[in-house]
């Protein structure tokens, strides 16, 4: 492990090293993120394959042989060490380069009912009203921290404690894709039928994980998301024109 100003350096393997430049979710601490990813992926080093951000972290994934046949021996001795020393020079840069603010998309959501089983639940814990719910929810604006568990999911913070729920005690063992769920302080958006534990509030008709495009996933880490709620009818007319 290595450790440099504000960032700590761990191995991931033989391939990988992945980074922290902070802890917790954090606009603040992923914008660093966000901005180191972006830096190395204009000055990328002879061997790197690609970076992954996450809410604090980033990874870079590389070939080892290509690193050590490229870079000097006078960066260190191994690929980790060459692979670090990089990292950290350009690290101080992060300053100078500034992470693109990313694209504000808007998702429409047909809340309750049929499309969100676990809304009233929701409501319920809370101790609100199902239409404050929806209000308090379509209200927000959310920061894609990350794309994982599964293809173009999207986790996002930002999210008003206010309707805050804890996962489900028995996960789903099929969750459709485009439902609309809360975990704790996170809200997201399942891309594909999945299982999952996340309690489901609504659905969108737009499709988040299009494996014909590059990249796949429509959204990526750093956009932002705004929820539009919509009627039945006009969720419907949505849905076929983007089956």
């Amino acid at each position: 492990m290595t450790q440099h100003t504000l960032l700590t350096i761990q191995p991931l393997g033989d391939s990988a090293v992945t980074i922290t430049l902070g802890q917790g979710i954090h606009p603040e601490v992923h914008q660093k993120v966000k901005g180191l990813s972006r830096a190395l992926e204009e000055q990328p080093f002879d061997g790197m394959i690609e970076t992954v951000p996450s809410y604090n972290k980033l990874t870079v994934y590389y070939s080892p042989f290509e690193v050590y046949r490229s870079q000097s021996a006078t960066l260190g001795t191994t690929a980790f060490e060459m692979v670090t020393k990089y990292i950290q020079c350009i690290s101080e840069t992060i300053h100078e380069t500034a992470a693109a603010k990313g694209r504000l998309i808007e998702l429409p959501v047909l809340y309750g009912g049929y499309a969100g089983p676990d809304l009233a639940f929701v409501a319920q814990h809370n101790g609100l009203s199902i239409e404050e719910v929806i209000d308090i929810h379509a209200n927000g604006e959310y920061l894609v921290y990350m794309i994982g568990f599964a293809p173009g999911f999207p986790f996002l913070g930002g999210m008003d404690e206010k309707i805050a729920t804890p996962r489900k005690e028995t996960p789903r063992t099929a969750i459709p894709a485009g439902s609309v769920g809360i975990a704790g302080m996170q809200t997201g958006v399942y891309p594909l039928k999945t299982p999952g534990g996340w309690q489901i509030i609504g659905h969108t008709p737009t499709p988040l994980f299009l494996p014909e495009l590059s990249p796949p996933s429509y959204l990526q880490a750093g956009d932002r998301v705004k929820f539009r709620p919509v009627t039945e009818i006009e969720y419907k007319q949505l849905k076929k024109v983007t089956s």
